[in-house]
């Protein structure tokens, strides 16, 4: 029987007495002008020797408007670009002229101006690539953007609909892509992008760079009363859990941060082979803030 990870929940990372997983996760409780929304997240390596998981929430204030940022960004290759986006998209984004006035040309632009600025500043890492799922609130709107395979969906209504794609390589549109740049797409396990990568769009891959293209699609979505949670996470989560498994699992938790926790905990149980990161976004319609700090 697989372990369960051991919790450690407000910002904490440490070890289990009994367990070799790392854990962080934490919950908040947000005032925005348009209604409350709270959020949480777990993160583990999982069965991994290593970590290559990064994930980033952030809630700043632009123009007068609370605005809430948040990010999964799965490294590989080793850690070093998706710790770098981590630590540098959203600053890009929230100081682009544009930020509030054409939020998805900001976005764009973020996530392009990150990735050239990383391949600039370090050209050790020709190898070392990103996947990006992120979520930006501002108001009564939301905008998803990916790169990869780390996906976004949120629950409208009760269902789950996804919010992102994942770029894999054997994809007609994308293999479609990369042939045109030049690039092949070949079987080594599975398919991959010059028989090498496992991802056709991503931060960094600078030998790849020509076909592996760091453009996100971005999708709009109005926050309104059917809008209940949004759920953004590592491929080590939905590898092994379905979309629809992730929304009634997370939609009797009204914590976030105990969501986020028991979607990680159900991906370790199914015997998930990769780092675990999941952050859990409910919007709390009418609600006050009891039992939450």
């Amino acid at each position: 029987m697989a372990k369960t990870p051991s919790v450690f929940p407000w910002r904490r990372t440490t070890k289990g007495d009994d367990d070799d997983d790392d854990l962080v996760a934490t919950p908040s409780l947000i005032d925005s002008q348009n209604g409350k929304f709270s959020y949480g997240y777990a993160s583990s390596p999982g069965k991994r020797a290593s970590m290559e998981d990064f994930y980033e929430t952030k809630i700043d204030c632009v123009d007068g408007q609370i605005v809430g940022l948040f990010g999964v960004f799965d490294g590989h290759g080793g850690a070093k670009v998706a710790e770098y986006v981590k630590e540098n998209l959203f600053s890009h984004l929230l100081r682009h002229p544009k930020f509030m006035s054409d939020t998805k040309v900001a976005i764009d632009d973020a996530y392009k101006s990150t990735d050239s600025e990383f391949l600039e500043s370090d050209s050790s890492q020709n190898q070392c690539g990103s996947t990006a799922s992120t979520a930006v609130l501002v108001g009564d709107r939301l905008f998803v953007a990916n790169v990869g395979d780390s996906r976004a969906i949120i629950c409208r209504g009760g269902n789950a609909v996804a919010v992102s794609k994942d770029h894999k390589p054997d994809q007609t549109d994308e293999r479609q892509r990369i042939e045109d740049a030049g690039g092949f797409v070949m079987w080594a396990g599975t398919w991959r992008v010059g028989g090498v990568l496992a991802v056709s769009r991503a931060f960094g891959d600078k030998l790849l760079k020509q076909y592996v293209v760091v453009d996100p699609e971005i999708r709009e979505e109005v926050v309104d009363d059917t809008l209940e949670f949004l759920i953004l996470a590592s491929d080590g989560l939905w590898d092994v859990v379905s979309n629809e498994e992730a929304v009634a699992l997370t939609r009797s938790i009204q914590d976030p941060e105990e969501a986020a926790k028991k979607l990680l905990q159900e991906a370790y149980k199914r015997e998930s082979s990769d780092n675990i990161t999941c952050v859990v976004v409910r919007f709390l319609h009418g609600q006050g803030s009891s039992g939450y700090a």
